[in-house]
């Protein structure tokens, strides 16, 4: 009877502590995914406010006013055509994707899930088709180092692809949306990395450790970061979710919490410094 009381007492004592360290958990997953959410909505209106405007109204040459990398080139109609088609792409991916991380649309609009789903994967592969052709024909890398880090972003995004739609077809769900969700961030890379040099500039008051030419020692940890560091974090926050100790999960919210901040250190900064000037 005794024992029976001593396990009735410990169960009851480290439950709330528990459920406390497993909801710190989950709600540290739900504000990063909010403010990076704002974030894309800010990246989709910059692109259709920049350069939809300019492709739909034919200025062309209009999407140089936004500096660092040039998006037309004169007399280069195919190269432009895939600039074009790249960026709009990029908008189109970028809201179908976070259409996937909706429970409300995956529950309730199940066909609208697997459309937007599949029309996710396929721009996802075509957009890193199409930033491998930019990078390594157009030559608009700006230093052989980049051009790796975008390399092998894209050989991530089409394994990542092939292993999310493998399992939806043999309707593996909960591996499925382990892979999608892998997906999304390795395809989110370029969003990532200009968080992540938003949010480093403010933090260090200035261009510390970075060039013009995105070669120095900053600037190549945020080339492969931008689509590694998700990722890692993501595997972290998931597995300790399906079953760590409570002080594991407590720890893992307070690194996810880090993360949301930088973010939305990284959002602000893109949207006042790197996009509204250019609209």
């Amino acid at each position: 009877m005794q024992q029976v009381l001593t396990m009735n007492h410990s169960i009851t004592t480290s439950k709330p502590f528990s459920l406390s360290a497993t909801r710190c958990l989950h709600w540290s997953g739900r504000a990063w995914f909010t403010v990076a959410a704002t974030g894309q909505v800010a990246f989709i209106a910059f692109i259709a406010l920049f350069y939809g405007v300019r492709i739909f109204g034919g200025d062309f040459a209009g999407w140089n006013d936004k500096p660092l990398i040039d998006g037309y080139k004169e007399g280069d109609a195919a190269g432009n055509a895939m600039f074009a088609a790249h960026v709009l792409f990029a908008a189109l991916m970028t809201l179908t994707g976070l259409l996937q991380l909706l429970p409300s649309v995956r529950n309730r609009f199940p066909a609208l899930h697997r459309y937007s789903g599949r029309t996710f994967v396929v721009l996802a592969c075509l957009l890193a088709a199409g930033g491998l052709w930019l990078t390594w024909v157009r030559g608009t890398m700006l230093a052989l180092i980049g051009g790796l880090a975008i390399t092998l972003n894209a050989v991530l995004i089409f394994a990542f692809a092939a292993l999310a739609v493998r399992y939806a077809m043999r309707r593996e769900i909960y591996q499925h949306q382990r892979w999608a969700m892998r997906l999304f961030l390795v395809a989110n890379g370029v969003w990532f990395m200009r968080i992540a040099m938003m949010a480093w500039m403010i933090m260090a008051q200035g261009r510390v450790g970075m060039n013009n030419t995105m070669s120095g020692p900053v600037d190549i940890v945020i080339a492969f970061g931008c689509y590694l560091i998700p990722l890692g974090l993501y595997e972290l926050y998931w597995r300790t979710k399906e079953g760590c100790s409570e002080a594991l999960k407590v720890s893992v919210s307070a690194l996810m919490l880090c993360a949301t901040a930088i973010t939305a250190l990284g959002v602000f900064g893109t949207t006042a410094f790197m996009w509204l000037p250019h609209l």
